[in-house]
């Protein structure tokens, strides 16, 4: 029966039936400013039982163009010009009703964040349901028979308990899976994936992109599959297009493409990913490619990734003193149930976990989300109270102090938060946010001195000083995280605490704020405690990593050997999970 569908789905590929064609889409958004041009002119096909990549920075335009294809628009943004052709019609021509027939049956998508696409006060199987009954008209009976079989068919564990669960009870990639069954439930022709793994670990995130691929082989859809990230459009892709500020820039194969990329854009974008198999001075961007008004460079950048860095420190390293040392700590939260609520048992978060952190160089911490990590990283600033063990930092025992006691220690130890938006309080300016820590720990000092701090430090960071009386919402992703790394700075740390402080950024501007990153521990001698599910990225941060799994430490190493001869299992099934794009180099423009 599987090989009969995969023939069949075959003879439709080789004969490059078309099922969507985009003619010269052009998408506007009423703004305070006047008209925004989100998409300019677009134009490309998506054949049958294909998988078309579309990728580009946030705000290139990709998003808007799957909302534009399933006509999802919000209420000031309209498709101003341009065909969708789909079976002989014109999807920016038909009605919201014949519109609405099509959604969910003939196109599907599936979302970046699964949880605020599920609704929190209905079970997913009960969600799922409604779905299967307003598309296929079947009863309650019937329907949900076939969200179980659906729910197997996404490989959900114990399909049986898990449809009658909420939201909130299931793991990021269960949700993920959720999200896909109900996407597939009618059989639709063209499956929208918008970002569906960024939020995952590269574990999961390997298995919903086997998932997808599966489902499009034994389903015969096709596939629009909108990413920033490179390495995972690689492995799924048969045809790729880029975008760069509402505009096409390249397509082509995928392979091809890769192999050899025509625009500096996209060279830009290739090579700025971090890699397993090198470990640079610092990364590429796409500035070293293109300017700002998407004028080609004349430059090599090859020549600025020459030093290994991991290389030249080795030596160093080995002389430093101690700044950190963690023996047996312990985390451990209760388990309460019962009418009374009686503590029956313990999670263990942080399980029994030592090492030692040299002063000025970069300790790696990597492993899936629940295994302990982010507890860890907050555990020894004494944001959570450790159950046992000892925190010893610049030899002094910290872990029985009260609050009152650690405060003078908190100046020396900071923390940079995965999502800068909500770090960050929407009422102040950036000006306040930044002298708020002064004003608090040092009050004594004066305004003019607090000004000098904080007008450097913004400069420091890659921003200007006119950004000080702006608010957080004024700014891009990386731009915030720019102003929480220098509110980090404000106190002179030796001890910064990075838990995903890039993971919610694009590759581009991941590959800047890690530049910086590593810039300012050169220059204000910061020890770095590096945390992240991207082993790439702490490959090239790190000088010693270690590996979480369920609480424990599983392997520590230093970062080259880690990923050269990685011992444990564990570590290997998380490289192997990690995308990887071969066979391409770094591109140099003539």
């Amino acid at each position: 029966m599987m090989n009969d569908i995969i023939d069949r789905t075959n003879a439709k590929m080789n004969k490059g039936e078309t099922v969507f064609e985009i003619k010269n889409l052009t998408v506007e958004f009423n703004t305070s400013d006047g008209m925004f041009k989100a998409v300019d002119n677009l134009s490309f096909v998506i054949p049958r039982g294909k998988t078309v990549g579309l990728v580009g920075e946030s705000g290139s335009g990709k998003s808007v163009t799957s909302l534009a294809l399933m006509r999802l628009l919000t209420r000031n943004g309209h498709i101003t010009s341009g065909e969708i052709h789909y079976q002989g019609k014109d999807l920016v021509k038909i009605s919201e009703e014949e519109m609405r027939s099509l959604r969910g049956s003939k196109i599907s998508m599936i979302f970046q964040e699964p949880m605020t696409s599920l609704n929190p006060v209905l079970t997913v199987g009960d969600q799922l349901i409604e779905s299967i009954q307003l598309h296929l008209k079947l009863n309650k009976k019937d329907a949900f028979e076939k969200a179980l079989a659906l729910f197997k068919q996404v490989k959900i564990p114990q399909p049986e308990v898990k449809i009658h669960s909420f939201p909130h009870e299931l793991s990021g990639g269960q949700k993920q899976r959720v999200m896909i069954a109900m996407a597939i439930a009618c059989d639709p022709e063209l499956l929208i994936c918008d970002e569906p793994t960024t939020a995952l670990d590269v574990t999961i995130q390997q298995e919903i992109l086997d998932l997808i691929k599966s489902l499009q082989v034994s389903l015969g859809m096709s596939v629009l599959f909108i990413t920033h990230d490179l390495g995972v459009i690689s492995n799924v892709a048969d045809h790729l297009l880029v975008m760069y500020r509402s505009k096409l820039v390249e397509e082509g194969n995928a392979q091809e493409v890769f192999k050899n990329p025509k625009h500096p854009y996209t060279r830009g974008l290739l090579s700025c990913r971090p890699k397993l198999d090198a470990n640079p001075n610092r990364l590429l961007t796409v500035s070293d490619y293109m300017s700002e008004d998407g004028t080609a460079l004349k430059v090599d950048p090859a020549r600025l990734v020459e030093v290994d860095r991991q290389g030249s420190r080795v030596e160093k390293i080995k002389e430093s003193e101690d700044i950190l040392v963690i023996r047996n700590l312990k985390t451990y939260f209760p388990i309460r149930t019962g009418f009374f609520k009686t503590v029956r048992n313990h999670f263990k978060a942080v399980d029994d976990v030592s090492f030692t952190i040299k002063k000025g160089t970069s300790f790696g911490l990597v492993g899936e989300s629940g295994c302990g990590k982010t507890t860890l990283g907050r555990t020894i600033l004494k944001l959570v109270e450790p159950s046992g063990g000892d925190i010893i930092f610049k030899g002094q025992h910290i872990t029985g102090l009260t609050k009152a006691e650690m405060r003078p220690f908190r100046k020396k130890m900071q923390i940079i938060f995965q999502d800068p938006y909500s770090s960050l309080d929407p009422r102040m300016s950036v000006e306040k946010i930044l002298s708020e820590p002064l004003e608090i720990n040092s009050p004594e000092m004066s305004r003019s001195e607090k000004n000098h701090i904080i007008s450097t430090l913004i400069e420091k960071v890659g921003l200007r000083k006119n950004h000080l009386k702006r608010y957080p919402h004024e700014f891009s992703g990386g731009q915030r995280q720019r102003i929480c790394i220098a509110r980090a700075l404000t106190l002179n740390p030796e001890l910064l605490i990075c838990d995903e402080s890039v993971s919610a950024l694009d590759v581009s501007v991941q590959a800047q704020v890690l530049n910086l990153l590593l810039d300012l521990q050169e220059e204000f001698k910061l020890t770095y405690v590096f945390i992240s599910h991207d082993l790439s990225v702490v490959n090239f941060m790190a000088d010693t990593v270690a590996v979480m799994n369920e609480g424990k430490i599983v392997e520590l190493e230093s970062a080259k050997n880690i990923y050269q001869n990685p011992k444990h299992h564990y570590t290997q099934k998380l490289i192997n999970a990690v995308p990887k794009i071969t066979n391409y180099p770094v591109f140099a423009l003539n």
